[in-house]
């Protein structure tokens, strides 16, 4: 069980044993800064993207085997594509693609970013377990209000599991460095409870959605209310169990190696037509480092 220490970025496992229900809190802070600082995203586009790292955290973090989940969102809106990477370790990245012209002229406060900055589309999850294993997918259309409704729909239509998620993300990381996340999520999943009556279990499943949904947004950003806390508060008389956390932080893969192995799959006629200057350069969508290729390191690439 965890103290009352107050920390972030990190997924809280819990389980509800009256209840029958387990789930899992995330609150990400210092691992949203590549999105949030800088001014590398508009507002609207790193609300977006900071809720999608949260929730492929919060995902992740129940692998058994070490690997990578990723989630995918691709939406007909100016806010076209949003990624996130987890691995099984805790090492989160995200990227985004959006049309600045057209998401300009669209609502860009936080209410109402999904339907109108992301529109319709599909939310897509995929597990890779490394060379040599196969991957699975889970495909959902985008649904609700929020990416957090469309994960549940995801749940409940496809792997026949009873979910309920909340989130909540804060104004700015400026003003909330150490006093709010910058984004908080937690999910509560529904297990089967042996022993008991059908109509017992559904009322212990909509006691435990409808205590959820007392948390407030601030309650659930506030940093000077511990995971603990959080939980014994609202589920004071629920049997919590509290399990060690698990810490999350932002880690790209990206190396000279990768991008090398990139380039020797096009032609090489392909990556000269890429040169300016006499010099190729690949620049990494989810930290943006740099890596540049001259001619005689494209003669080592291509032998």
């Amino acid at each position: 069980m965890i103290g009352t220490q107050i920390a972030t970025d990190q997924v809280v496992p819990f389980q509800l044993g009256s209840l029958g229900v387990r789930g899992r809190v995330v609150r990400l802070n210092d691992a949203t800064s590549t999105l949030t600082t800088n001014s590398r995203y508009p507002k609207a586009v790193s609300y977006l993207l900071s809720e999608t790292m949260a929730l492929t955290a919060l995902f992740a973090s129940a692998l058994k085997y070490k690997g990578m989940f990723s989630t995918q969102i691709r939406g007909s809106g100016p806010i076209n594509l949003l990624i996130a990477n987890a691995t099984s370790e805790g090492e989160l990245r995200a990227y985004a693609k959006y049309d600045e012209s057209i998401l300009s002229k669209k609502l860009t406060k936080q209410e109402g970013l999904f339907p109108n900055l992301i529109g319709s589309g599909h939310m897509a999850f995929t597990v890779d377990q490394g060379p040599g294993t196969e991957r699975y997918q889970g495909i959902t259309e985008l649904s609700g209000t929020s990416l957090s409704d469309s994960a549940t729909s995801y749940f409940r239509d496809s792997e026949q599991l009873e979910t309920a998620i909340i989130s909540a993300l804060a104004d700015t990381k400026s003003d909330t460095k150490r006093k709010q996340a910058v984004v908080a999520v937690m999910m509560i999943q529904r297990l089967p409870i042996e022993g008991i009556e059908i109509n017992d279990a559904e009322d212990a499943w909509r006691e435990a959605t409808l205590l959820l949904n007392t948390i407030t947004p601030n309650e659930l950003l506030n940093l000077s209310i511990s995971e603990e806390q959080l939980l014994t508060n609202t589920y004071h008389e629920c049997d919590v169990t509290i399990f060690s956390p698990k810490s999350q932080k932002f880690a790209c893969r990206c190396s000279r190696e990768r991008v090398s192995r990139t380039l020797s799959s096009f032609s090489r006629e392909e990556i000269e037509s890429m040169k300016v200057d006499g010099v190729v350069t690949v620049t990494c969508e989810f930290c943006k480092n740099d890596y540049s290729f001259s001619s005689v390191d494209l003669d080592l690439i291509f032998g």
